[in-house]
């Protein structure tokens, strides 16, 4: 029997700003893998929610202008929480 699936924190179209400086994992082949993408505070959109299945959790698509991400929740924040 599969859990029941976590409702996402955030929601689509929600202002964001990365948490964390985020860095190419790999999924941005124009850019050298291990590169700096997002600054921590960097601001972002939520595009699209989808969820992973092996660890129950939302995954959020982020569109940073530079380049739109998957991030997990620990790796975003609300805009207006950070200063």
């Amino acid at each position: 029997m599969t859990p029941e699936s976590r409702p996402p924190k955030f929601a689509w179209g929600q202002s964001v700003v990365a948490a964390i400086d985020l860095y190419n994992d790999g999924s941005l082949p124009e850019t050298p893998e291990d590169a700096l993408v997002v600054v921590a505070g960097g601001p972002g959109e939520i595009v699209n929610i989808g969820h992973h299945e092996e660890s129950n959790r939302p995954v959020y698509m982020v569109d940073f202008g530079v380049a739109v991400l998957g991030c997990l929740e620990e790796e975003l924040a609300v805009a207006e929480e950070v200063a």
